[in-house]
């Protein structure tokens, strides 16, 4: 048992640190795995000083989470198992190190029972090295394997990406994971980050979006700061770049990207990747290039199934304090199947408004909330169906929609398909434009005008495109 006065500075085989394996195996039994590996697993026990228990979390939003929730529950485990431990005090890592200045939490130990994302990683979620400090963004702290829920459409994307993560030496080089949007790339990039972070906290990670380097990029060359560029992104230990088809007909952008690749598979340093294709179906990109990014392990991640669908959705319910029905969890994973972000963000707004105006979820409290993404759910049209009948209905293949083709057979459907993707979808003018063959959004803005125009002047003309809309919205 500790005695009163003693500090305890690092994590390790201590009469504290045991009884805290002790308390949050208790913890984890009662509030349940997600919830505990969600709020109560982060916690790590950092001192014990004159009757006071200090722990830290990595986040004050998991701090203000804990107090809110679980500190009652804290003090009544912490006084049965050490009657020494008259309060709690929970502090959030990043400031209790600017504080005092302490050393311990930068050690690299984990607390008992493998608590915290680990004390190395938690040192301002830093790199080795201001450099990558500065060019990384930043990770999103509930991204981590013990939240990713997995299923047969993620299985083998979720086990390439736990191998690169707990691997000594690269086992593939690249990692390149592809899906549609909301499935779970940019999670499992980031879970790759905060696992080897806590295993191997002196390795330098870079992760950002292809869209970040290139700006970073365009940036070093117009400070003629090139060879500073170079050396930042050539020294890492592993570099992750998401959404690679952003860099689709940027040539000089895919040059640099190319000789950096280069320069670290040759030393032995891991890459991970993600897109929303496969390396061979990117339009605009290199070819030496796209056989660079085939050259390692390749793993989609395929549309969500129903069973996922529910999984995730009973892991996320298990956080909120709020009861969420079966039949409810039910009704939205059959409902909304579009993508996890969207999904999880139908479940908040149920919960949140269950809360807020102090009525139990129900079916009907559930349509009533959620009519507008319902009613969008019932028939969501894609980019990609409407690229299929464009080209079609005008007899040409699907790739002269994402093509250089500046033929007025072709180029006149491909404006008719941006000007209905447009119309039909939610999509940003730069998503349009990526989606045809990573097109300027000036360029999409030009296509819908140009269409408008030929609307009011050619009436074969808007007959076919009337046509096209009446089959896409069938």
């Amino acid at each position: 048992m500790g005695t009163a006065g003693t500090m305890t500075t690092e994590a390790g085989d201590t009469p504290i640190q045991s009884q805290w394996v002790k308390i949050s195996d208790a913890l984890r039994g009662e509030v349940g795995e997600a919830a505990y590996q969600s709020w109560l697993k982060p916690l790590s026990v950092r001192e014990m000083r004159n009757g006071l228990l200090t722990m830290s979390v990595p986040t004050r939003f998991m701090r203000d989470w804990v107090l809110a929730h679980y500190i009652d529950r804290l003090r009544l485990l912490w006084g049965g198992e050490n009657p020494e431990v008259q309060r709690i005090d929970i502090v959030v890592q990043n400031d209790r190190l600017c504080a005092n200045g302490a050393t311990h939490a930068v050690n690299g130990h984990t607390g008992g029972n493998g608590q915290t994302p680990g004390n190395g990683v938690i040192r301002s979620m830093s790199f080795v090295g201001d450099a990558a400090n500065d060019i990384s963004a930043p990770l999103d702290p509930l991204y981590t394997f013990e939240r990713f829920v997995v299923g047969k459409p993620n299985e083998f994307a979720y086990a390439a990406a736990r191998r690169v993560a707990a691997a000594e030496k690269v086992p593939f080089n690249p990692l390149f994971l592809y899906g549609g949007v909301g499935l779970g790339k940019t999670h499992l990039l980031h879970a790759i980050a905060w696992e080897i972070r806590q295993r191997l906290p002196v390795r330098s990670v870079i992760y950002l979006s292809a869209e970040k380097f290139m700006y970073r990029f365009i940036r070093a060359l117009r400070e003629q700061n090139t060879v500073d560029f170079k050396e930042q992104f050539r020294s890492v230990d592993i570099l992750m770049i998401d959404d690679v088809q952003f860099i689709s007909g940027k040539e000089s952008t895919q040059e640099e990207f190319f000789h950096t690749f280069n320069a670290l598979v040759d030393q032995g340093r891991q890459i991970v990747l993600s897109a929303d294709k496969s390396p061979s179906d990117l339009e605009g990109i290199q070819e030496r290039l796209k056989s660079r990014l085939n050259c390692g392990l390749v793993a989609d991640i395929h549309a969500t199934t129903y069973e996922l669908r529910l999984g995730i959705l009973q892991s996320k319910a298990e956080q909120f304090d709020t009861l969420v029905p079966i039949k409810v969890l039910e009704f939205l994973a059959h409902k909304i199947t579009s993508n996890v972000r969207e999904l999880e963000g139908a479940l908040k707004r149920v919960v949140a408004h269950s809360q807020l105006v102090g009525r139990n979820i129900t079916l009907e409290t559930t349509q009533e909330v959620l009519q507008d993404l319902l009613r969008a759910n019932d028939r969501r049209i894609t980019i990609e169906e409407i690229q299929k009948q464009v080209a079609s209905h005008y007899n040409l293949r699907v790739s002269d929609m994402h093509s250089a083709r500046r033929a007025r057979s072709v180029a006149r459907p491909r404006q008719v398909a941006m000007y209905l993707a447009k119309q039909l979808t939610s999509r940003s003018l730069p998503e349009i434009g990526r989606k045809f063959g990573g097109r300027d959004h000036t360029t999409v803005m030009h296509a819908v005008r140009k269409v408008e125009e030929l609307l009011g002047t050619d009436n074969a003309f808007a007959e076919d495109v009337e046509l096209l809309r009446r089959m896409l919205e069938k």
